[in-house]
């Protein structure tokens, strides 16, 4: 059985520009078809628009409001939203919250830095 708790996990910036905490990946314990972390934007941050050719990514709005743009469509986003980002979709998110935005993203397959495009 693996539990980790994500207050043991060590902050680092991804190359979109939010800082997560991995949950769980392949860097932590013995997963192999998907990663789980938690990303934090501060007040006026904004992650730089990017796509993932392979993975399938979720986020999942835990605090904070935000804005999500996929593909060219904008839309406000808050507690409670789950968003779908499919694999090739251009996207990026913005904070729009005084105490900033925190959100949990779960890829399938897992995230690598090598898997994020930019124009």
């Amino acid at each position: 059985m693996i539990v980790l708790n994500i207050a043991e996990q060590k902050p680092f910036t991804t190359k979109d520009g939010s800082t997560i905490r991995s949950i769980l990946d392949a860097a932590n314990a013995p997963v192999q078809h998907q990663s789980l972390a938690e990303a934090r934007l501060t007040e006026e941050g904004a992650t730089q628009a990017h796509y993932h050719l392979l993975s399938e990514e979720f986020y999942f709005i835990l605090e904070g409001r935000g804005e999500m743009a996929l593909d060219g469509n904008t839309r406000a986003v808050g507690p409670g939203d789950a968003i779908l980002i499919p694999p090739g979709a251009w996207h990026s998110i913005a904070s729009k919250s005084p105490s900033g935005l925190r959100f949990l993203c779960c890829c399938s397959p897992p995230y690598s830095h090598e898997d994020t495009y930019f124009a």
